[in-house]
């Protein structure tokens, strides 16, 4: 060990010196006991003395092999662009893609396929920089309007809209039964989704305040078409409100009413959760022009509407 090199953690010496080693290789290493220090084993974070004596055992083909990179995955595009400039993105997403990746998820998702079509359109992103991101939430099973961030300015202003309530959100969905008024609230308190076991046994379960107007658009003899709006942005909101007044989502496997599920497939043809997000309405985060966003009814639940009995023209 050099003067020059006497002071250097372990794992900064080995990286300088192994370049062309990936990271990770050099720890696996060293837990194997194949990088020593004076014969003896060593420590990734330990710091080295002038006149140390670093062995690695292995070959330099071994050693400097390239890394193994995987074939890429082919990326779709199975969203709509419904509005795009230098800040924002504006999507229509189809029921299935999921914003995010999550446990279970091994397809694409609305990210993966954002970034992909921004790439190909020459909206490149350094190194460090932020990546376009959406920023809010809509369930995998719902589709609809969905605005992504391309810039942090973007962002930052959008989290702030939609904290506040700014955002207004209209939704469309196919709910159980026949109502006997034409519109009300439904004003109740929902538990907190998040809510970790530890939180529930030290303060009992947080009820968040929930609003959710709805307005009946047309009617069958067994369901319903709702037009839906949130004040405020809960997890599963309009999914868990509905099935609490007794007229849960048609096609929802998760709150829904499953004998209803399995009519509603077989006699409507729905195969899955009808609920859309027919539009949004909020300032755009840099030029604060109001923005109307608009993404039309789906083919496959418009379809399920006259075999349900409801005559609606949109």
């Amino acid at each position: 060990m050099t003067t020059d090199a006497a002071g250097q953690r372990l794992d900064k010496f080995l990286r300088r010196r192994l370049d062309s080693v990936p990271v990770s290789h050099l720890y696996k290493m060293v837990r194997t006991k194949k990088v020593r220090v004076n014969g003896a084993r060593a420590d990734i974070g330990q710091q080295l003395s002038e006149g140390d004596v670093v062995t690695v055992r292995g070959t330099p083909e071994q050693l400097t092999a390239p890394r193994p990179q995987a074939a890429p995955r082919p990326v779709g595009k199975d969203f709509d662009v419904l509005f795009e400039d230098e800040h924002v993105l504006v999507c229509d997403k189809p029921a299935g893609l999921a914003i995010h990746t999550g446990t279970g998820i091994t397809s694409d998702t609305l990210v993966d396929q954002v970034r992909h079509y921004l790439e190909q359109s020459g909206f490149i992103v350094a190194p460090g920089e932020f990546k376009p991101s959406p920023a809010h939430r809509l369930d995998r099973e719902t589709s609809g309007v969905v605005v992504v961030a391309k810039t942090r300015q973007a962002m930052v202003r959008l989290t702030e809209i939609f904290t506040a309530g700014e955002a207004r959100k209209r939704y469309l969905a196919l709910a159980k039964g026949r109502f006997q008024r034409e519109s009300g609230t439904i004003d109740l308190r929902l538990a907190e989704h998040q809510q970790t076991q530890a939180s529930r046994q030290e303060r009992g379960v947080n009820l968040q305040e929930a609003l959710t107007h709805w307005k009946r658009l047309a009617g069958g003899p067994e369901a319903s078409l709702l037009e839906l709006q949130i004040e405020t942005g809960r997890t599963h909101q309009i999914r868990r409100h509905l099935q609490a007044i007794g007229h849960p989502v048609a096609g929802d496997g998760k709150y829904g009413d499953f004998p209803f599920n399995r009519r509603a497939r077989a006699a409507f043809g729905l195969k899955r959760m009808f609920l859309h997000s027919a539009q949004l309405t909020l300032h755009h985060p840099v030029t604060n022009k109001r923005l109307s966003l608009h993404a039309p009814l789906p083919a496959e639940l418009a379809a399920v509407l006259p075999r349900a009995g409801i005559e609606w023209k949109g």
